[in-house]
């Protein structure tokens, strides 16, 4: 795709005349195809203190069921995306698969939710708007990966991706009410295994559910990887599991029986 090719000039000039959230919204999908192939993207506003809001998608009602309303009960928290928009400090493109901890594709949170997207690759545009407020452009590919020449080019077209998502998200309030039920999940999340485990058994259990190795979950809580595999087995013996899957599940039920 050449950047003069009549397609990509005539997506970027209905982004400069779009005037409201919805065509912004709408031209922005449609100029990120002109770049590159895309199965469905997804434009979702992360806030510190709210649960993700899916702002626009061009997903079929059966994906968007699942993908949407699914994530949204609570698997968000592990998600990647999430942690990185929120540290989000500047504009950026990033390959989802770069950016997800080393064990994530055999993560439970993987097999029991990711997996089920069908997502084969994903790019992510990822915006900082106001304190408290990121918007990620999740590009989805279900068909091959990205190749390093299409991601050159939505690199190549970042600052246009951006700037018309920073349009997008001044259209938005940061100052939204602070989500009860958001907060309820963040406070199951850190107190995850209530008075059984202990706050280091913890901090490894909740690694370990985003997809951190043994090695990993060392590295980030500078502990040695012997010492995450005695907590791993006994956070395992104290909440009655004895895989990834059935820890993930005893997070689901936690989060389904919120208070």
């Amino acid at each position: 795709m050449k950047f003069t090719a009549p397609a990509w000039q005539s997506a970027v000039a209905e982004l400069v005349a779009a005037e409201d959230r919805a065509d912004l919204c709408k031209a922005l999908a449609r100029a990120v195809g002109t770049v590159v192939h895309d199965d469905g993207t997804c434009l979702v506003a992360y806030r510190s203190q709210a649960r993700p809001e899916v702002i626009h998608h061009t997903m079929t009602q059966r994906v968007a069921a699942h993908y949407i309303d699914r994530y949204l009960a609570g698997p968000y928290l592990l998600d990647p995306l999430y942690e990185l928009a929120l540290n989000a400090k500047r504009p950026g493109m990033f390959r989802f698969r770069d950016r997800s901890p080393d064990r994530f594709n055999v993560s439970a949170y993987y097999r029991e939710y990711r997996l089920r997207t069908h997502l084969v690759d994903e790019a992510d545009a990822v915006t900082p708007v106001a304190d408290g407020l990121t918007l990620a452009l999740v590009i989805g590919r279900r068909s091959s990966r990205f190749s390093p020449r299409e991601l050159a080019r939505l690199k190549g077209v970042g600052p246009v991706i951006h700037a018309a998502m920073g349009r997008i998200g001044r259209c938005l309030d940061p100052r939204v009410q602070a989500d009860e039920l958001h907060q309820r999940m963040l406070d199951c999340f850190e107190e995850f295994g209530g008075e059984l485990l202990t706050a280091r058994e913890r901090e490894v259990a909740v690694l370990l559910l985003k997809g951190h190795s043994a090695k990993s979950v060392a590295r980030e809580l500078q502990i040695s990887p012997a010492t995450v595999t005695v907590h791993r087995k006994n956070l395992y013996a104290k909440l009655q599991v004895t895989s990834q899957a059935a820890l993930f599940a005893y997070f689901l039920d936690a989060m389904t029986h919120l208070p």
